[in-house]
C-alpha cells in the first residue's frame, strides 16, 4: 500500500558491532544506523547545515552542557551518543536526532529493527 512504511534489510547483525555506526544505503537513500548502548537508531546521513554527510563522523563522543539546574557549571554529557558532522561540527544526539547547538533542529529518526540475527530499517 503506498505510504505505508517498509522494512529493509540493511545487514548482519555482525557488522554493527556495539557502540559503532555505520552508513548504509536504502531505496535510494543514505541512512546512519547506529549502535549505542544496547540500542540501535537509524538517523539520515545529510547535516541541515551545509547537506555535509553527518553519519560518516569517524566516532561517536559526548559533548559539554552547562544548565541552570547545575548553575551553569559545565559537564560533559551524553558519552558516546553525539554525532558530529565532519563538515563544520555541528553535533546531534543520535536517541534523539536533536541539534545540540539548534534547539529548532531536529533530525528525523528510523526506526531499526533486529529480526534474529538481520538488521533492518522501517523508512
Amino acid at each position: 500500500m503506498p505510504g505505508q512504511p517498509q522494512e529493509y534489510h540493511v545487514g548482519h547483525i555482525s557488522e554493527f558491532p556495539a557502540n559503532s555506526h555505520k552508513v548504509v544505503k536504502v531505496a535510494g537513500r543514505s541512512i546512519g544506523i547506529f549502535h549505542i548502548k544496547g540500542q540501535w537508531y537509524g538517523l539520515p546521513n545529510i547535516c541541515p547545515h551545509q547537506l555535509g554527510p553527518l553519519c560518516e563522523a569517524r566516532e561517536l563522543t559526548g559533548t559539554i552542557v552547562a544548565t541552570k539546574e547545575t548553575n551553569w557549571q559545565r559537564q560533559w554529557a551524553y558519552e558516546g551518543e553525539v554525532v558530529r558532522c565532519p563538515w563544520h561540527g555541528l553535533e546531534f544526539h543520535v536517541p534523539t536526532g536533536q541539534c545540540l547547538a539548534l534547539p529548532g533542529i531536529r533530525l528525523r529518526c528510523y526506526k531499526v529493527i533486529i529480526d534474529g540475527e538481520q538488521v533492518r530499517v522501517r523508512l
